[in-house]
């Protein structure tokens, strides 16, 4: 039995899930799983009224924080960058620099905010452009899946 729709996501989609929900309670839209660049994916970006733009990387353990050697590639693409951890991880791993949220599969709080970092404008339109291109593909998937095997 699926209850919420939540029991075949992974640690790390859970942390996702409520960072989400988080987010959209404070005016953001969200998509998870995005690409900005070749060879990166943010867990989740946030887009906000004013076009700001967040990224916040789930960690579900010590060793996946450990071992990612891609997030500081993240920095240049959002206005500030958080991470997302559960009430049992040990934020002292986490740069201080950095944002800090602690969530679960249902939500979250912002314990820091990160440093603000204004992406340049070229730069902040074409994560506009691409966030509301995922988002509208995958909204369609969910209509008509067929259609979306056929424009992949």
């Amino acid at each position: 039995m699926i209850l919420d729709g939540i029991s075949a996501l992974q640690p790390g989609q859970l942390l996702a899930r409520g960072v989400s929900r988080l987010l959209v309670s404070h005016g953001f839209a969200c998509v998870e799983e995005l690409i900005p660049s070749r060879g990166l994916r943010v867990d989740v970006m946030a887009l906000g009224g004013k076009g700001e733009i967040w990224i916040v990387e789930c960690k579900s353990s010590r060793t996946d924080f450990q071992t990612d050697t891609k997030w500081e590639g993240y920095l240049e693409w959002c206005d500030r960058f958080f991470w997302a951890v559960d009430s049992d991880f040990p934020t002292e791993l986490l740069p201080d620099a950095n944002g800090l949220i602690i969530a679960d599969a249902y939500g979250g709080e912002i314990l820091r905010m990160g440093e603000e970092q204004k992406i340049a404008a070229a730069r902040r339109k074409s994560l506009v452009q691409k966030f509301g291109v995922t988002a509208a593909r995958r909204l369609h998937s969910l209509r008509d899946p067929d259609m979306c095997e056929a424009m992949s």
